[in-house]
């Protein structure tokens, strides 16, 4: 099958993921004793941030991909273009020697959500002028990764982020939008994010950030509820899909959104679509935009066989997702096989070690898969 070109731009970093050993943990707090050693079982090293994981998760599973992205001009650095011109994906990776290349150590404790200790790095310098143009070529959908630990595309109210995707969209190219977690006692915890999102929604073709995410943006009161509630452990253990993740999608279609999907971690993805006159302006991107126009539901994740990380789950489900969209299969279709493709990254320590083909996933579906 020929595929359409997709390009990744976006938050690009090195993941650090210590091993932790077995042994489910019912919170941090258990696992993450203060004065007390802890026997890890080895460190894995990945590129990281949703360029690399969802590009690459994109080129993994078939697709034409560029990826798009900025690091420093040091050894991280070095080691990030090493890593994408193994895959032959560096042409759209910048090096610039006055910053630093972004990190992130990743705590992935057995049967909890994973803790963050992010660097933004070079990441906090990307800008409309670091986009490619000559990568834009032939492109039929345009994908943008975490624009909330990047300062540039999110200061000045969102200023950048709505240049970019103006520019992108006039160009006639389908858009995707992720959103990434926010510190909330950072700079970017001080954005207007319901402003922001409202400015550039619009423009967003597939709008597919996590439930934590978009509450935190939308409604920080009932986020801090949750939170609240969930006293240390899974804010996902709190919520209602009707009553707090329903009401967000609904408003991201409102706001302009053609396609939205709330990721949901272990429970599966919240989805909404526009009507057909919206879909249309996806390019050519829908070719039987009747069947996609407004729809709702949920669907449930897949038991994976083991669960040895998280990291990069959300970035491969919308990989998945978007080449399903774009071979022009249907949405119940593209669904499961993003629930699936979720399901199988898990049981890898980084993002793409678990990936299997559409044809392995469908097969597996086919006999039977069992669903949480």
């Amino acid at each position: 099958m020929v595929h359409k070109k997709i390009v990744t731009a976006g938050h690009i970093c090195v993941d650090l993921t210590p091993v932790f050993p077995p042994g489910k943990k019912n919170s941090v707090r258990e696992a993450l004793v203060p004065g007390r050693l802890l026997h890890m079982e080895g460190m894995d090293i990945h590129t990281g941030g949703a360029a690399a994981n969802t590009g690459l998760a994109l080129k993994k599973l078939g697709a034409s991909v560029e990826v798009m992205g900025k690091v420093g001009d040091d050894e991280l650095g070095r080691l990030v273009l090493q890593i994408m011109k193994s895959h032959g994906a560096e042409q759209g990776i910048v090096m610039d020697g006055n910053c630093t290349t972004s990190y992130t150590v990743a705590l992935a404790i057995p049967g909890l959500d994973r803790i963050f200790l992010h660097n933004p790095g070079a990441n906090d310098m990307y800008s409309w002028e670091d986009i490619r143009e000559e990568g834009l070529e032939e492109a039929a959908l345009f994908h943008f990764g975490y624009p909330p630990i990047m300062k540039k595309i999110y200061e000045n109210g969102g200023a950048e982020l709505l240049r970019i995707f103006q520019w992108v969209k006039a160009k006639g190219i389908a858009t995707s939008l992720d959103m990434a977690a926010v510190d909330a006692d950072s700079e970017a915890g001080r954005a207007d994010w319901r402003e922001i999102i409202r400015k550039v929604m619009p423009y967003v073709d597939f709008f597919v950030p996590s439930v934590e995410e978009l509450l935190f943006m939308m409604d920080r009161e009932k986020y801090d509820a949750l939170q609240k509630k969930a006293d240390g452990s899974e804010i996902l253990q709190t919520i209602d899909i009707e009553r707090d993740v329903r009401p967000l999608g609904e408003a991201m279609i409102q706001m302009g959104a053609a396609v939205v999907l709330i990721k949901c971690g272990s429970l599966g993805i919240y989805y909404r679509t526009s009507s057909k006159e919206r879909l249309s302006q996806a390019g050519d991107l829908f070719k039987e935009t009747r069947k996609w126009e407004n729809r709702e539901g949920f669907e449930k994740s897949y038991k994976p066989e083991k669960v040895l990380s998280g990291t990069g789950a959300g970035d491969t489900t919308i990989a998945a997702f978007l080449l399903a969209a774009l071979e022009g299969r249907s949405l119940e279709m593209s669904l499961k096989l993003a629930a699936a493709t979720g399901a199988s990254c898990v049981e890898a320590i980084d993002a793409l070690g678990g990936l299997k083909s559409f044809e392995e996933l469908q097969k597996k579906i086919e006999n039977g898969w069992e669903k949480n």
